[in-house]
């Protein structure tokens, strides 16, 4: 039975679109961070281990949050690395394992990609398709990604 929350059936497809993309990146993200975790050394090693494995802690509760929400407005989650791998706007690098300098600024870059593109799905999902719900629920999620860009950015000597 699909719900009726006061959102057509057209708009709540195209909310679950919007969230679909919100759900690969955030499940691209947390592949870097486990993949970084695991591959840190050197100098600060232990610090960024554990803020690396904050971090997809994090990202991993979001995820899960995220695939609930389209659940919620009658949506299905995609589920498989080749559909995140479509959605998503974010890129890998297979085989490459990136120096912590590399790696953290990789990381800045992804939740500063995935601010934007939620800063601008808010407005669209409440603008366009009524759903003030989804636009706060993606409010919450960029404010996550802001401070966890923030405490990234915070490696990086001010110039």
């Amino acid at each position: 039975m699909k719900p009726n929350l006061g959102i057509t059936a057209k708009n709540l497809n195209s909310v679950n679109d919007v969230l679909n993309n919100v759900l690969a990146d955030g499940n691209i993200l947390y592949i870097k961070l486990r993949k970084f975790h695991w591959n840190l050394s050197g100098d600060n090693f232990m610090e960024l281990h554990l803020l690396f494995e904050d971090q997809y802690t994090a990202v991993a509760e979001a995820i899960d949050e995220v695939a609930e929400r389209i659940s919620t407005l009658g949506g299905v989650a995609v589920g498989t690395t080749a559909e995140f791998s479509k959605l998503s706007q974010l890129k890998e690098t297979p085989g490459k394992i990136p120096t912590v300098q590399e790696m953290l600024r990789e990381l800045v870059g992804d939740h500063e990609t995935i601010v934007k593109s939620l800063r601008k799905n808010l407005d669209v999902v409440e603008e366009k398709y009524g759903d003030a719900g989804t636009s706060d629920f993606l409010n919450g999620l960029m404010q996550e990604h802001e401070k966890m860009a923030w405490k990234l950015r915070k490696y990086f000597k001010e110039a």
